[in-house]
């Protein structure tokens, strides 16, 4: 009987013998670690988002009623700016009232300024203008500008309540309310 060779192993063109590639112990447990940090990273990220997901985000406005000093505090015929970025206010006093108009334009939203020199409000978006009183007279303003309540505290000051706001069109300037009498 004849001995019988196994097969020669086959051969790549540089002559090795081609041998399937086997991981030892300390690559696996590097890949190992390696996947249970990602899937740790991923668990702790999507845990992150839950959280935050839990506290919504707040605006913190200012509040709806406050005190702006006394009406001795306001010269006749003038318009006080003092309060425009804090609390959204003109206060204009006339000889015998005192009331708070918005700083919000009719027309689209903008705030107007106060233009000494011309003696009236000036929208810089669309140009419209607006008297002392808060009547729009030139531009694209389709009404008025708002008054917000005014009454006197107990203890002599200013409140002004933007929670109630007051329109000229619908007649609501002639309420006791949207002006203090001094």
């Amino acid at each position: 009987m004849a001995e019988v060779n196994p097969p020669a192993p086959s051969t790549v063109s540089t002559g090795k013998t081609a041998s399937p590639q086997v991981m030892d112990r300390r690559s696996f447990f590097s890949w190992l670690s390696c996947a249970w940090l990602a899937f740790a990273a991923a668990v702790a990220a999507s845990g992150t988002t839950m959280i935050r997901y839990l506290f919504p985000n707040v605006l913190f406005e200012p509040p709806s009623q406050f005190k702006i000093g006394f009406p001795d505090d306001y010269k006749i015929g003038e318009v006080f700016e003092g309060w425009k970025s804090k609390y959204g206010i003109w206060v204009v006093r006339s000889v015998d009232s005192i009331y708070a108009l918005s700083t919000i334009c009719t027309h689209l939203g903008c705030t107007p300024n106060w233009l000494e020199g011309e003696h009236k409000f000036k929208c810089p978006c669309h140009g419209s203008g607006f008297r002392i009183t808060g009547i729009n007279f030139e531009g694209p303003a389709p009404r008025p500008l708002e008054r917000f309540r005014v009454a006197l505290a107990e203890d002599g000051q200013i409140i002004v309540d933007k929670s109630k706001k007051y329109q000229q069109e619908k007649g609501e300037w002639n309420d006791p309310e949207s002006f203090l009498k001094v």
